[in-house]
């Protein structure tokens, strides 16, 4: 064997490129459906600490319960709940504030929490367009504005902390549109993803890597009531080439890996999770 290729194989502790070991997270939209997939994973992924964030405060209670319930987690490794309701400044701040009582620093955020609303376009209301831009863009920039001090402290060239915005394939393609149009959520999207490649050059010098996930279909609160309107689940699963619907564990393993050591040189991508439905031609 040649000292080139003998050197060429050595890969810096690759065993572990996918932990998360003593990391500390926090999930917003983390109740339920990806936000709370995501949790799962990021928990026994390693990390020591997951803050799982929603409006609802028994839901935050019900999800880290069943998250501190799990099994293979690393020793006193736990979830905790922090109440807030994303969609307003002081309660963004109430949450930094929250969360910086018993940490000193945030190594990932995933910036999960959003809304949509269906309506046909000759009546679709304005105070809903609102909300829903509200929520899934301007709390998404100040959510990461206020969380950038708590990202910074610890982060390094070598071990930069993580902003994962999840966004959607309706920002990239055309998303639903007719009856039950959801003309504010597509935008949102789409303007979710803009964050994304903007704050990766803006935070990258700061050592804070920034990315999206796009999904498509998963099954899920949001997702139900579309899922219904266009026949059912398996009608849609169909028209998918890998001919189904997302998995929790496909979210969850796409956040595990842009937050772990394994996409430390990933920063202002937007990751496709639709089984290749938007190539299809499909509206999503």
């Amino acid at each position: 064997m040649s000292k080139t290729a003998a050197a060429q194989v050595q890969l810096d502790n690759f065993q572990d490129i996918f932990s998360l070991e003593g990391k500390v997270a926090v999930v917003t939209g983390g109740s339920r459906g990806l936000g709370l997939h995501a949790a799962s994973g990021l928990l026994q992924a390693g990390c020591s600490k997951v803050y799982i964030s929603s409006r609802k405060a028994k839901a935050c209670d019900e999800a880290v319960e069943a998250l501190n319930a799990l099994p293979n987690k690393r020793p006193g490794a736990k979830a905790i709940a922090v109440p807030a309701d994303n969609s307003k400044m002081s309660e963004l701040d109430r949450l930094v504030a929250e969360v910086s009582k018993t940490t000193d620093h945030v190594d990932i955020l995933l910036a999960n929490a959003g809304a949509t609303w269906g309506e046909s376009f000759d009546k679709y209301p304005e105070a809903a367009f609102s909300k829903v831009m509200d929520l899934n863009v301007k709390s998404v920039f100040y959510l990461i504005q206020k969380f950038t001090p708590l990202l910074q402290a610890k982060a390094t060239q070598e071990n930069p902390s993580r902003v994962i915005i999840t966004a959607s394939v309706a920002g990239i393609g055309i998303g639903t549109i007719g009856a039950n149009g959801t003309y504010a959520y597509s935008a949102s999207k789409a303007a979710a993803i803009s964050i994304a490649r903007t704050l990766a050059v803006e935070l990258g010098p700061r050592h804070i890597l920034t990315n999206a996930i796009a999904p498509g279909f998963y099954p899920t609160k949001m997702a139900n009531g579309l899922l219904e309107i266009q026949g059912g689940a398996q009608t849609v699963a169909s028209k998918s080439p890998n001919g189904r619907l997302g998995k929790p564990e496909d979210f969850a393993g796409l956040v595990v890996f842009l937050a772990s050591r394994a996409a430390a040189h990933i920063n202002g991508a937007t990751i496709r999770s639709d089984g290749g439905m938007l190539l299809s031609g499909q509206k999503l």
